[in-house]
Parts: structure tokens; sequence; C-alpha cells
């Protein structure tokens, strides 16, 4: 009998970062719900980070699509379109409208021109695939952003080989070299399940990402890592307890814990202890007041945004 502890799971590796995610570090989110939902968690923690600005991004030719128009902005060649008395683009979601043509270029333009700083000034790129399903617009021949409720015949569905997906990345770890972009690129698979195209189909998609973004990483070795946590949910937490009501959401508890992980393996040990010592001004921040108006109320945000200053003053000029 030997005294190692017995682990009623398997545990998946997560590879570290060359050089460990430090508070000073800014970092940008792309992609799908997931990236939201590990990227809002560096925001909490009064990191500097830039989470899908334009609204979530399915597929890697969407990513990629969104990274050159924000590397290079041109408000006249935004595809910008009517619907409802509203103006909206093909690059962003359903929540970037505004009632005028010149209105919505102005808005998607200065979106993308505000994520095309973060990304170069960006310590860490974290691109989250989701589905290697796209719509291709028949019309403008473009593979879109969000379908914003159109009729279905507007579109082509496609959907992209391994081959194409890891064209796709290329493409854009070719497209960041070209404008001196030296942010280091996490890739990551969401463990969202696409009940709409069939539990064989959507492992299919996962496989086609997993499979291009295994090529990149090895091509592109110096740039590139993968973090595991499609795995991490499948593999390691592997039970519909992990999982929303829906059963194809990652619960809340999922991400807390892949959160947990991505923390032990990319930040240094300051930068952790800076996360165990803002914890209380996190709460503070997400607790929901009963009277938000009163005074009482704002003196204590007040004092949170006080505490948070001092802190982070901290860790970055010490």
């Amino acid at each position: 009998m030997t005294n190692s502890p017995i682990l009623f799971r398997t545990m998946v590796d997560v590879a570290p970062l060359s050089a460990p995610i430090e508070v000073s570090d800014s970092h940008v989110f792309l992609g799908s719900c997931f990236a939201r939902n590990v990227g809002d968690r560096f925001g909490e923690y009064g990191l500097d980070v830039s989470v899908n600005p334009l609204g979530t991004l399915y597929n890697p030719q969407s990513i990629l699509s969104v990274v050159e128009h924000a590397l290079a902005p041109d408000a006249a060649r935004l595809p910008v379109f009517a619907e409802g008395g509203m103006y909206r683009c093909w690059l962003a979601d359903t929540l970037v409208e505004e009632p005028s043509e010149d209105a919505c270029r102005r808005r998607v333009y200065e979106l993308l021109a505000s994520l095309g700083r973060a990304i170069r000034r960006a310590r860490c790129l974290f691109v989250t695939l989701g589905t290697n399903v796209c719509y291709r617009h028949r019309e403008l021949r473009m593979v879109v952003s969000n379908c914003h409720h159109a009729a279905p015949q507007v579109f082509e569905e496609v959907r992209l080989s391994a081959a194409d997906c890891t064209t796709v990345l290329t493409s854009l770890m070719a497209l960041l070299d070209r404008h001196g972009v030296a942010a280091q690129v996490v890739f990551t698979v969401s463990p969202y399940r696409y009940a709409k195209y069939g539990y064989h189909q959507s492992q299919l998609s996962k496989a086609a990402l997993l499979l291009a973004v295994d090529e990149v990483c090895r091509q592109w070795d110096a740039r590139c890592i993968y973090f595991p946590s499609y795995e991490i949910v499948l593999d390691e937490l592997r039970d519909y307890r992990f999982y929303e009501a829906d059963m194809l959401h990652p619960s809340a508890v999922a991400v807390d814990y892949i959160w947990q992980r991505l923390v032990e393996s990319f930040f240094s040990a300051r930068a952790r202890r800076y996360l165990e010592e803002y914890e209380p001004i996190r709460k503070g921040f997400l607790h929901r007041p009963l009277h938000p108006q009163s005074p009482a109320h704002a003196r204590f945000v007040e004092q949170l945004r006080s505490r948070q200053q001092a802190l982070r003053a901290k860790y970055v000029s010490s």
C-alpha cells in the first residue's frame, strides 16, 4: 500500500507560460461565450483586459476577420446594413446598433480601433474557438460574426475542415506578425456542446478545431500555447454536475475551477498574491445593494475604488 493520495478523477496537465502573467500586463479575449466567462474574471480582479468588444465570435474565420479590421480599421469598408429602422454590422452582434448608417460606422470603427490598440499592447491574446460552422452571406461572400436573425436563405452554412481551420489560424498568426503584435497567443476550445448540430457533429467540430490548434501551436511554438479548458471539463470534471440546467453550458462552478487552473499555471507567484488580496474588493463590487442610489452605497463604492487603486499601485509600481 502506497502513501500516495487516491484521486477519483483524471488530472489534466496544463503547460505553463514561458513568462508568467504579472499584474501590470494587458490581455485580450476573443471568441465564444467561454472567452467572456474567463475574460470577465480578469476584469473582476482589476486587471487590464478587453473582452469581445464587438460581441461573441464563434468560429475561426470570424475571429480572423475581426482582428484584420481591428489592426487596420477603415469605416468606409465596414459591412453595415439596415434592419428594422436601425443599422448594424455583420462583424458585430445585435447589441451594436445605431439609428443612422454614419453613427453605426463610427461606433463600429471606434470599437475596432480600440480593440486594435488593445491587441498591440497585449501580453496575451486568448482565442477561444467554439465551432467550425460558419455562415457565409451569399451576396457579400463573407463569413458573418452574427446572423442578426436574418432569413436563413441569406446565408450558406459552411463547415470548415481541420485543414481549413489550420489555414485560418495560420493566417491569424501571420497577420499578427505583419503588424508587429508581440502578444503570446493562448488558444482554447470551448467545452460548450452545440446540440443544434447534433452531438456527433458537435464532437467532429471540436476535433477539427483541436487538430488545427495543435498544428498551429507546433508551427508557432514560440508564440502559441494551448490551454486545455475543453479537456478539463470533459476529462477531469466529467460530470453533469458541472453543467448548467441546459446540460450544454459549463456551470459557474466549472468556470471557477478552470479559472483556478489557469491562475495556477499562468500567473506569477506575485500576481497570485495580488488576486488573494483583491478577493474582498472583487466580492464588494459584485455585491448587490438593497439601495443602490443611497449615499451609504456611494461611500461604500468609493472606498472600494480607493482600496482597488492602492492595491494595484502596490503591485504595479513596487
